[in-house]
């Protein structure tokens, strides 16, 4: 009798499975779409319970309207998130093709990231490595700060003298500080040899355009808002002096080939021809962040290989800056080696803030691992109290990048192809572990 019943049951069982019609690649798209428009109705409810958590937004007006109009509680919407991603998992993914395969996985790693902030903006209280995975789907493996002691004593050696050695680091970079009357005009010269670096390689949409504001009273060194249709506002904070290892920093990164870039590309390729309506908007803490930080911190190093870029700082920009352009090698010698260093400020802001070290040690260790004066210092765990996490994004994310555009080959033509297909596509940080299409 119990066989009996069991051969009934698989037989029923493959009746119903061969009964069942097919799901057709439209319907399996149409879901996905329907899906994608209810992310961006969410995240735009997401916004209205916190200030500067939507950092990009162009798609129909009315929808950020309805947003302010009904304010939705927070529970509401994090049973919403949580029925999104069922659907979404729902979704048969062999009827996708595999860019639709990869925006399903995006939607999904983009949800979670909502559901996590949702959970801290509640009041939960999550520890750094959960946070970040959370936000960024990538989980942070870190060295503690003795395994940077080594590095420190190269530096010192190069930095020779009394004193601190922040302090000396501090005062050699000092000599490169742009007056500010220059400011302006040194950055738009960095930012024109980044935008000319960049479509060597990467053809950019006609009318693209950035404004440039210099401001103040921020916690962050530069910053781009991305206005939609190809136009961006580069700002950059004056609050410190502006020193002259940054500029291109902050022309490639803020511009050519980074946030700039990836925000036009993804909409003209994904939101415009494709009518991906997800990439009308960019909610800051998601792993949409991860890829745009890391990517555009590799930028720089994309766009000048080699000694490209202390040439060009030495013969265009020192001159330009009205400093003596004799200081370009030692300054450029000074930061390879600081570079080194970049994890450090990940490992103290874990310390910080899960609770282990207090905030006047968080600054006393930023200055000694990052060799920041205590100003910058200063400036630098304000921005860890305000984007926590965050910080992840810059040092990880360009590993991660760097490592991905590696795999494509030496040639200048496979990196660039691969950053392109980066910032072009539903990237995420697992995307990244596999290996670049030739």
């Amino acid at each position: 009798m119990l066989l009996r019943t069991l051969a009934m049951a698989a037989v029923l069982l493959a009746t119903s499975c061969v009964s069942r019609p097919p799901v057709t690649a439209d319907a399996a798209r149409a879901a996905l779409g329907q899906a994608a428009e209810a992310y961006v109705h969410l995240a735009l409810d997401i916004g209205e319970h916190e200030p500067g958590y939507i950092d990009a937004y162009y798609g129909p007006a009315e929808w950020a309207t309805q947003a302010k109009a009904a304010k939705r509680p927070l529970p509401t919407l994090r049973a919403d998130a949580d029925a999104l991603i069922a659907r979404l998992q729902a979704i048969d993914g062999s009827a996708l093709g595999g860019m639709e395969s990869r925006r399903k996985h995006f939607l999904i790693a983009q949800l979670t990231a909502a559901k996590t902030r949702m959970a801290m903006l509640s009041g939960e209280k999550l520890a750094f490595d959960d946070e970040a995975e959370g936000l960024y789907d990538y989980r942070p493996v870190l060295q503690p700060l003795s395994a940077y002691d080594p590095l420190l004593a190269k530096i010192d050696a190069l930095v020779p003298g009394p004193g601190p050695l922040w302090k000396r680091v501090d005062d050699l970079t000092a000599r490169t500080a742009l007056a500010p009357d220059r400011i302006d005009r040194v950055m738009r010269a960095a930012i024109d040899e980044c935008k000319r670096r960049t479509v060597q390689h990467i053809a950019l949409p006609p009318g693209e355009k950035f404004t440039l504001e210099l401001v103040t009273k921020q916690p962050w060194s530069g910053y781009n808002w991305y206005k939609g249709n190809g136009v961006s506002v580069i700002q950059i904070n004056t609050d410190l002096p502006v020193l002259m290892s940054r500029v291109v920093d902050l022309g490639c990164h803020e511009g050519y080939p980074g946030h700039h870039v990836l925000n036009l590309l993804l909409e003209k390729n994904l939101y415009q021809d494709r009518g991906w309506v997800e990439f009308s908007v960019y909610p800051l803490y998601s792993p949409q962040s991860f890829i745009a930080e890391g990517s555009a911190n590799f930028g720089i190093e994309l766009a000048f290989e080699g000694n490209e870029r202390e040439t060009f700082e030495r013969e265009v920009l020192y001159p330009l800056a009205g400093l003596d352009p004799a200081l370009a090698k030692q300054d450029a010698q000074l930061q390879r080696a600081r570079s080194g260093l970049a994890g450090a400020r990940l490992t103290i802001a874990r310390e910080y803030l899960d609770g282990r070290i207090t905030r006047a040690e968080a600054v006393a260790l930023a200055q000694k691992y990052q060799l920041l004066s205590t100003e910058r210092a200063e400036q630098a765990i304000a921005f860890t109290d305000k984007y926590r996490s965050y910080v992840i994004n810059y040092g990880l994310g360009l590993d991660l990048v760097r490592e991905y555009v590696g795999r494509a080959g030496p040639s200048a033509d496979a990196r660039w192809a691969a950053m392109e297909r980066i910032l072009s596509e539903p990237t995420t940080p697992s995307d990244l572990m596999r290996a670049p299409r030739q």
